[in-house]
């Protein structure tokens, strides 16, 4: 299950997504949560998923590997399901049995608020999937730049979330080996109820967290090393400018959410 979660991981690549400005990446993924949420018909989210699966196509990154995402979650999304499921409200009933109804409109709910979960975390993962964390923290410290007019510290604020993004898959693999370790030892993670499992993690936590802080020491070692004091005064490797790319996926875009917005009004 630690495998599954891709959260922060970054692929190389030359495609078009990857070379979205980072800027308007991040703006984008903004507008297509927006976008999940406009959706309110079946052509609507239709549409969402074709705008998904062509941006998944033609970045090159596996279908499976966005699947895979989605593993960690499926507990979460069977739970939002049954719930949808059984508590809206609906006239047209499908199935009823003494204190539970399963209307038409509940099973639609059930299924959007499903498809709703999956498009946000497939759509969100591409953010990370198709951008360095160097790139991601230029892109989050120009965006939020008018507010260092204020004294608000956005090169710091920048770093610590791109950090925190990035420490995600590695203490996952520093997880893994340590739960290898310790059923190497004999210790059980998987036997017995949902209570027990979880006080079989409990060993875990000293040695994830006295690693996750030499880490940190690590990191921060090595960033004095390199004269690190800030983002005062420092220059870019990479200027950002704006292209055809990312002007033209801001067009797609647009065209769908006009499209979406359409489709909801005439109920198709």
């Amino acid at each position: 299950m630690l495998k599954d979660i891709t959260l922060g991981q970054f692929f190389p690549g030359q495609s078009a997504v990857h070379r979205v400005d980072p800027r308007f990446k991040i703006v984008y993924t903004l507008w297509f949560i927006v976008m999940v949420f406009t959706a309110s018909t079946p052509c609507g989210y239709a549409l969402v998923f074709l705008f998904l699966l062509y941006t998944v196509l033609i970045s090159k990154i596996s279908v499976k590997l966005i699947l895979k995402s989605l593993k960690p979650i499926l507990i979460f999304m069977i739970f939002t399901a049954v719930l949808n499921l059984l508590y809206a409200r609906g006239e047209t009933v499908l199935w009823s049995w003494k204190f539970i109804t399963i209307t038409q409109e509940g099973l639609l709910r059930a299924l959007y608020m499903v498809l709703r979960i999956m498009f946000l975390v497939a759509g969100t993962s591409m953010l990370t999937y198709t951008t360095s964390p160097t790139m991601l923290t230029d892109g989050v410290e120009r965006l939020f730049k008018p507010l260092a007019k204020l004294r608000f510290p956005v090169h710091e604020l920048a770093m610590m979330m791109t950090i925190a993004l990035r420490f995600i898959p590695i203490l996952i693999e520093e997880t893994d080996k340590i739960m290898s370790a310790q059923r190497a030892r004999g210790a059980d993670f998987e036997s017995g109820n949902l209570l027990r499992r979880a006080k079989a993690l409990v060993p875990l936590l000293v040695p994830l967290f006295v690693s996750a802080f030499r880490r940190a020491d690590e990191l921060a070692l090595a960033m004095e090393c390199r004269c690190y004091r800030g983002g005062e005064g420092r220059t870019k490797y990479r200027a950002m400018k704006a292209g055809g790319v990312d002007l033209a996926a801001g067009l797609v875009m647009l065209a769908i959410q006009v499209g979406i917005i359409l489709l909801g009004r005439f109920g198709i």
